[in-house]
């Protein structure tokens, strides 16, 4: 068993493991915990109500971030012709086609979304066993694969969050840096957990939203209570 370091267990003793705290004395506590000498990342972890089993129980979907991520969003853009010069424009890192297959098959893999032109896509499978398994595989269902290449690129620029419930049953994802501060990261929260609720498939039966959970990158676990946050959501 890993053990447990000084500073966390003196960081764990300002929160308390028994009480579920409002959603905005939580991220207070959040960045109040976060004492690494980095600029951690603030996290939420919501155990959700479904089956993610039974296709009919899937919880996927993307949301602008108010604040953006609080870091630099590295886009990729598989595309060729008009739309590989409106890539460029839009200020993707990099564009291209089987050159940037190649690329990827070769190791590099320095970038944080792709997207891609529809008529791209079997070209981009040719690495599908590379990027799905790092949630970087372009989808029409987050908006990553498309004809408005500009618009895609700005959005994922500006810190659009892609999000999807895993096997466990929880969404994991990421509003932004201790940096950005507790007013720009509550309205992150807000944004991403109207998305989720919205995205309740219908499908899912009895109580949706079990547990939500925030933490800095090495701090501790801060319970939010539910009833708290869906009265900012109604």
């Amino acid at each position: 068993m890993a053990k447990i370091s000084k500073r966390f267990t003196a960081i764990r003793t300002n929160v308390d493991r028994t009480k579920k705290y409002g959603y905005e004395e939580g991220l207070n506590l959040v960045i109040k915990t976060s004492t690494a000498k980095f600029d951690e990342t603030i996290d939420v972890a919501i155990k959700l109500g479904v089956d993610p089993k039974q296709s009919d129980q899937q919880v996927r979907g993307a949301v602008d971030l108010p604040h953006g991520l609080g870091k630099p969003v590295r886009v990729i853009v598989f595309a060729k012709g008009n739309k590989e010069q409106e890539a460029k424009q839009a200020g993707a890192d990099e564009v291209g086609s089987d050159d940037l297959v190649a690329k990827i098959q070769g190791g590099w893999m320095a970038f944080d979304k792709a997207i891609a032109t529809p008529d791209m896509m079997a070209t981009v499978s040719k690495v599908a066993k590379i990027l799905g398994p790092r949630g970087l595989m372009p989808n029409p269902k987050i908006g990553t694969v498309t004809m408005n290449v500009a618009q895609a690129v700005a959005a994922e620029k500006k810190g659009k969050l892609d999000y999807r419930v895993d096997k466990a049953g929880i969404v994991h994802a990421a509003i932004g840096k201790k940096s950005m501060g507790v007013d720009k990261l509550k309205e992150n929260y807000l944004a991403l957990m109207g998305a989720v609720v919205k995205s309740k498939p219908q499908a899912s039966k009895g109580i949706y939203l079990q547990s939500i959970t925030v933490s800095a990158t090495m701090g501790p676990g801060v319970k939010v209570d539910i009833p708290n946050t869906q009265a900012q959501l109604a």
